[in-house]
């Protein structure tokens, strides 16, 4: 880790973009016939009122409701009045008699299993979600105040002397806990300083962008990182251009942090959106992870209830929002807080979802939702950056509301917004839909070329959530890029051991811990002072003995699976 002297900055400062590489070029390039295919048959199509095919479904897992005697009933005898307590359907006796056992929707006794298992993990995490995060604030206190002082021995120092300094909660020096288990704040070049490379007449170092290669997974990666930083950390990026704390109706909070930046304030070409993700210490995020409620997009598929409301895109309090903010026709809606320039309606009209006809009010959209800030926000810039691109990023949770925000776009018809998409990089994202949904994105993804790129690092426990297996609905789309412990990287469409549970994995995943902290431990020696792992990385590999799948999930791995994924050196630089 990077140490930090008193006064100083310690933040993710991205200065300049290097040359982009050609090793993941025959990727980017592949187009498969079914690619075409698909985005020949799948075309931007509007939603209707008229159709009954257009009726919305959707599944609410409650686990507050109900008691441990309701939820053993659930699961062992399928009692219907022990599952009403705890989920909320949709189409009411209908799906009451899919319950105990059908077809996709339907709740079969290995569906029942993983439903138990989701509610389980909601009533803990409710239990614990006060301590945690009181153990996190002072946790990330407690390290920000052993940094402000000079380490230990400064604060003994300073505690003699009488001028210990304290830290401050969202100042420019307050890192998370995140920033500091990994505190690299590098990107890497390749050998050649020349290739890829224009100089723009205003001076400075321009971008030729390639969807695809190692510079942008690297500096995707970064922002990922820097997301979960404040935002006085996050304006010292590039050009900062805003960060946004939004309303999530799940979480009934202001806790969807993302944040935009440009390489240039002028005639930049790369426009970077990075969504912040689960944070160690936030029950609810972890409780989001692990929710198994989903809303049924018509023509589209069905989509993670939680991340849909992270997004602000409804409230599951009141189903119909849902439909309400995904209709085609709805587009004209924007927060009062994230107005367009073209949109001059009063706040009252601004309440309104839809047209005439429409009788329902969206609760609390006094608020700024992530969504339609960004939205409007990246509609500016792409209008003032004539020449610029955008990518959009996260990391954990952050990765699955990254590709949730084009799929949405794509609903929504914003073609001119989609032409301007260089790429999706995602690292450790949980899964967001089901089959019909990876189908119609990867029709938009993935034609001329791919710009969706699925990062998992070996035993990473949040790409196996929500469960999945033959017949549930949970499914990646579009290829992953896996690595395993030696950072030995393979194209496959799904992560070994998809649902991280497998029996036959067990003895692997636990001996594969112990290799990793092992590794943490000679990284440095090994590979250069830049990869040396600092205490609290090898404190989260010690966690890892027990709960392989949490370690494996910290950045780091992310990052050294990005610089060390190939068989070539790469040659570093700060930036």
């Amino acid at each position: 880790m990077l140490k930090r002297t008193k006064g100083s900055t310690h933040h993710l400062l991205i200065r300049k973009l290097y040359k982009p590489s050609n090793s993941h070029k025959h990727f980017v390039e592949t187009q498969t016939a079914k690619g075409v295919e698909m985005a020949n048959t799948t075309q931007f199509q509007p939603n209707t009122h008229n159709s009954s095919s257009d009726i919305s479904r959707y599944l609410i897992v409650r686990p507050q409701n109900g008691g441990i005697t309701d939820l053993f009933r659930f699961l062992v005898s399928a009692d219907k009045a022990s599952a009403a307590k705890f989920l909320e359907a949709s189409d009411g006796d209908t799906f009451a008699a899919e319950l105990l056992g059908g077809d996709d929707g339907g709740i079969t006794p290995d569906h029942r299993w993983v439903i138990f298992v989701s509610i389980i993990v909601g009533k803990v995490l409710s239990v614990f979600g006060k301590p945690m995060e009181w153990s996190g604030c002072l946790f990330e206190f407690f390290l920000n105040f052993l940094s402000e002082n000079g380490g230990l021995l400064g604060l003994i120092c300073n505690l003699l002397q009488g001028k210990i300094v304290m830290a401050r909660r969202g100042s420019e020096t307050f890192i998370s806990a995140i920033g500091y288990l990994d505190g690299r704040i590098d990107l890497y070049t390749s050998n050649s300083p020349v290739e890829g490379f224009s100089e723009p007449a205003s001076g400075g170092m321009g971008l030729q962008l390639e969807s695809g290669n190692r510079v942008l997974m690297d500096l995707c990666m970064m922002a990922s990182k820097l997301a979960y930083e404040n935002a006085k950390v996050v304006s010292n990026v590039m050009h900062f251009v805003d960060f946004y704390d939004c309303w999530n109706d799940n979480q009934k909070e202001r806790s969807t942090q993302v944040f935009i930046l440009c390489d240039k304030p002028k005639d930049a070409n790369l426009i970077l959106i990075s969504f912040r993700g689960t944070e160690p210490f936030d029950a609810d995020d972890w409780s989001t992870d692990f929710d198994y409620s989903w809303y049924e997009i018509p023509k589209l598929g069905k989509v993670h209830m939680g991340f849909l409301e992270a997004l602000g895109l409804g409230n599951r309090a009141n189903a119909s929002t849902f439909q309400s903010l995904l209709q085609v026709n709805d587009t004209r809606f924007t927060s009062s807080n994230a107005r367009t320039s073209e949109d001059s309606r009063t706040e009252s009209e601004v309440e309104k979802i839809g047209s005439s006809d429409e009788k329902t009010l969206i609760p609390d959209m006094v608020e700024m939702t992530a969504y339609y800030a960004v939205r409007s926000k990246l509609k500016s810039l792409l209008n003032e950056h004539k020449a610029a691109k955008f990518i959009v990023t996260g990391h954990s949770l952050g990765g699955a509301l990254a590709i949730l925000f084009p799929t949405v776009l794509v609903l929504h018809e914003e073609r001119e917004i989609m032409k301007r998409l260089l790429g999706v990089y995602t690292y450790g994202q949980p899964r967001v839909g089901n089959r019909q949904l990876g189908r119609y994105m990867e029709a938009h993804l993935d034609v001329p070329v791919p710009k969706y790129f699925r990062v998992v690092y070996c035993n990473d426990l949040v790409p196996r959530l929500p469960y999945d297996n033959k017949t549930f609905l949970y499914k990646h789309f579009g290829e992953c890029l896996y690595y395993n412990s030696l950072y030995i990287e393979q194209k496959v469409d799904e992560e070994p051991n998809r649902n991280y549970f497998g029996i036959l994995y067990l003895i692997p995943e636990y001996i594969n811990a112990v290799w990793e902290l092992i590794r943490s431990l000679i990284m440095g020696y090994t590979h250069g002072p830049e990869y040396k792992e600092g205490w609290l990385s090898v404190g989260l590999r010690v966690v890892g003995l027990a709960i392989p799948g949490i370690s494996a999930h910290s950045p780091t791995n992310y990052v050294n699976s990005v610089r060390l994924g190939r068989e070539r050196a790469i040659s570093m630089a700060t930036l």
